[in-house]
């Protein structure tokens, strides 16, 4: 190991720390197997995949591959933040803060220049000012509403979530893609209509 470039040491030294992503823990639950939480690394996964298929429904034209960087390590911070539930209140207020200092821990275990752009990515995420960041954020929104859809109303249920909760969640979606925010406003008029999501 001692012939090892430093670069490559720290660049490992992140891999290795990015592996604990695995155990986070979300609010939704797998469509797959709705008796299991889904974990951040599945989340982020995921959500690259939403953007390979879904990128011809953006509002404007994109840079899909900064797109898909933008959602695998926008949510890297909750190693060290935890994942903060979006209807928790309380929680939210402090948000910023802990994700900050995370990002700070985290992304600083890399060589300099990568360091920089991963910060420069998720900076950007949480602006939602691109319109990469703005499709990337209409898929992280959607995908936690298409699981409780799909599972019957998930952690809309076990939390006691309601319609107007949703619908502020739900506006951003717009921003990144008018298609997929109509979807979203159909499967949750659709979710009300069937029970799985409280009116009001």
């Amino acid at each position: 190991m001692e012939n090892i470039s430093m670069r490559l040491k720290q660049q490992l030294n992140f891999l290795y720390e990015i592996d604990k992503l695995k155990k986070i823990l979300r609010r939704s639950t797998l469509i797959a197997d709705p008796d299991r939480l889904e974990n951040t690394a599945e989340h982020s996964w995921h959500l690259g995949l939403y953007v390979m298929v879904l990128a011809e429904y953006t509002n404007a034209q994109i840079d899909i591959l900064r797109v898909i960087k933008m959602v695998l390590i926008h949510d890297i911070v909750e190693i060290d933040a935890g994942d903060t539930f979006c209807y928790d209140a309380e929680k939210n207020m402090d948000k910023g803060v802990r994700e900050q200092n995370a990002a700070n821990r985290l992304f600083g275990l890399l060589p300099d220049d990568q360091r920089d752009e991963f910060m420069n990515l998720w900076h950007e995420f949480e602006k939602r000012e691109t319109p990469e960041a703005r499709f990337a954020a209409s898929v992280d929104r959607m995908q936690p509403m298409l699981h409780n859809y799909v599972t019957g109303g998930g952690s809309w249920k076990r939390h006691g979530v309601k319609r107007h909760q949703v619908d502020e969640r739900r506006l951003p979606i717009a921003d990144g893609s008018e298609i997929l925010a109509d979807l979203i406003k159909t499967i949750l008029d659709d979710a009300v209509e069937k029970n799985i999501l409280q009116a009001g």
